[in-house]
Order: C-alpha cells, then sequence, then structure tokens
C-alpha cells in the first residue's frame, strides 16, 4: 500500500439505515467511490475504505452526515451524494442536515425543494433576512428555480400577497420585429423559463390559475415602468441584460411589504457592444447598502447534469486563456509604441 493511503472502517449500528445508505446493490457506496476516487467494501453493516488518506476522511465524513440525513427519514437520491461530497469537500464541518433538511417548498409532485449546496444555503438564509438579494453566477445554479421556490412558499403562508416574475426581452440573435404576433406574443418565449419554472412547483392548472386571477404575473422588464409593487415579491431573471437605467427603474418600482430577488450571469451577457450592464454597476452602486445581499455562485454550485458543470469550467478556462492573451496583445502593443 502507498505511503499516502489509509484504511479505515465505518459501522453502522442499524441494519436498515445501513441498507438504504449502501443502496440498492451498494448504488450508493459505488457512487461513492466514483465521486471521491476511494474504494469501499462492505460486510454486513460495516464499509471498509481504502485510497489516498484525505479523500479516506472525507469519505467517512460523507458517510456519517449521509446516515445523520437517512436518520430524519431523507429520501437519498443518488445525485445527492455528488452536491453532499462537494459540501463536504468545500467545508468539512458543515452539517448536511441543516442544508438538506431546510425545505423551502414542496412541488406538486410531492417533490421538497432546497439547497444543495453552501452557496443555495446562504442563498435562502439571505433572502429570509434580506429586501433584495442579487444572486450571481452560471447557468444551472439553481439562482431562479429557488428564488421561484421561495416566492411561492411566501404567497402560500401569505405573507405576499402576489409573486411577479420579470425579464428584460434582449433579442439574441433574432429581431423581435420579425416574430409574429402582438407585443405579447412577441415577448412570450422570452418569458418561457419562467412559466416553466413555476408549473414545476405548482403544476399548470394552479400555475394558470393564479395567473389569470392576478395573483401571479409574468411580465418582460419594459411593463414594470410607472408602477409601484406593493406586498409583492418580484424576481428579476436574466439581470445581466438590463442597461442600468432599466435596473434603477426596476429596483425603484419596490413598494411596502415587499422584497426582490435579482438573478443573472455576467458571462452571458446579450447588450449591444459598449453598453454597460445594469446589473454589473448595480454590484457596484449598491455594495455596502442595509437590507441588500449579494450571494456569488460558481460552478461548483450547478446542479443540472453533471455535464453541464462541466460546460461552465471549460468556458471559464477558455476566457481566461482570452483574457490573458488580450493582456498579453496590449502590453505588446504598448512597448512598440
Amino acid at each position: 500500500m502507498k505511503q499516502t493511503e489509509k484504511r479505515d472502517r465505518f459501522i453502522v449500528d442499524d441494519q436498515s439505515l445501513a441498507n438504504l445508505l449502501f443502496g440498492l446493490q451498494n448504488r450508493n457506496l459505488k457512487q461513492i467511490e466514483r465521486v471521491l476516487d476511494v474504494r469501499l467494501g462492505s460486510r454486513g453493516s460495516e464499509v471498509a475504505i481504502e485510497g489516498e488518506s484525505s479523500q479516506v476522511a472525507l469519505a467517512k465524513r460523507l458517510l456519517e452526515e449521509l446516515l445523520a440525513l437517512l436518520g430524519e427519514g431523507y429520501q437519498l437520491y443518488p445525485q445527492d451524494i455528488g452536491y453532499a461530497a462537494s459540501i463536504l469537500g468545500a467545508d468539512s464541518q458543515a452539517r448536511l442536515k441543516d442544508i438538506f433538511l431546510d425545505t423551502i417548498f414542496v412541488s406538486s409532485r410531492n417533490k421538497n425543494i432546497s439547497p444543495k449546496s453552501l452557496a443555495q444555503k446562504s442563498y435562502i438564509d439571505a433572502i429570509r433576512r434580506n429586501d433584495v438579494v442579487f444572486g450571481v453566477g452560471p447557468a444551472g445554479t439553481g439562482k431562479t428555480y429557488l428564488a421561484m421556490a421561495m416566492a411561492v412558499s411566501y404567497l402560500m403562508k401569505k405573507e405576499v400577497s402576489r409573486i411577479m416574475l420579470v425579464r428584460p426581452a434582449v433579442e439574441a440573435g433574432e429581431k423581435l420585429g420579425f416574430l409574429p404576433g402582438d407585443l405579447a406574443e412577441k415577448v412570450n418565449p422570452y418569458l418561457r423559463p419562467l412559466y416553466d419554472a413555476l408549473y414545476d412547483m405548482l403544476g399548470f392548472e394552479k400555475g394558470q390559475a393564479l395567473i389569470e386571477k392576478g395573483v401571479i404575473e409574468v411580465a418582460p422588464l419594459a411593463f414594470m415602468r410607472g408602477r409601484t409593487l406593493n406586498d409583492a415579491f418580484v424576481i428579476l431573471d436574466e439581470a445581466q441584460n438590463t442597461t442600468p437605467e432599466q435596473m434603477k427603474m426596476f429596483l425603484t418600482r419596490l413598494g411596502f411589504g415587499s422584497r426582490a430577488v435579482v438573478t443573472g450571469d455576467m458571462t452571458q451577457t446579450d447588450l449591444p457592444t459598449g453598453r454597460t450592464s445594469g446589473l454589473k454597476e448595480a454590484l457596484r452602486v449598491l455594495e455596502g447598502v442595509d437590507r441588500i445581499a449579494f450571494i456569488a455562485f460558481s460552478d461548483a454550485d450547478v446542479v443540472r447534469h453533471p455535464i453541464v458543470q462541466a460546460i461552465v469550467q471549460a468556458y471559464d478556462r477558455a476566457e481566461l486563456r482570452a483574457e490573458k492573451e488580450r493582456s498579453a496583445a496590449a502590453v505588446a502593443s504598448e512597448s512598440e509604441q
């Protein structure tokens, strides 16, 4: 055995919990092996762990935390193991129960919606404590989905009387004028992701009924001008595509009893070249303002298909290389002058 390798074991006192932890035909243990690059062997209610010293310690800690979750009645899914390993890898003292059992909302399909990363936990805690929260980071990190779940939860608990879901209708390769229909029909495709998330949580019939009653409104950002929103939970999605004027207009729409969540990804701006993003400016101007919070997500928080995380990382590396090349070119140009 290599000098850096270690052996350890983990014993579960309750055989029924051990069966849940190990998974059918040791499916969960095999997933842990893949995620942490360790070797696990089960015998009865005991797991033997072998591998690089730090990974063995992490695997044992992961088994401890997953067991604690199962002891609380949590239903463990294979994808949860990757999220849990990522959390404990970033903070070995984190308690998975505090994160995974923080149920925000139960969807129409009886699916518990809860945070799956440290940043997601910080995000929903910030929404609870502040009037305005900015969630900024790459696609797939749950920024909009969790904000939607919080909004629906607040509505169901009657802490707000309505929900506003807003997006800027920025042209991304197509001109609105060439699309068929009136203005509402032209901008509707831009709002579809918000409808999809809403229907996923409430079901189509209930979601549609609340929209028809005006309790939930999905609208392009331009429709917000001149309005004052009281007692509302407002979500501005794709905020990187706002102008500074639009962002200021949106934030000053908030009335009494209202709260707002602003989400965006600065790497996916569709504004014309040379235009400043309202999200970028807001992050600078509003820093330090009381009851406004900023939560930054990274590729480690991606909770979609694992390939999405790999794609985000690949683009980040490419952007970093391009930035270095631009800097080197600028230095070379100055030296020639």
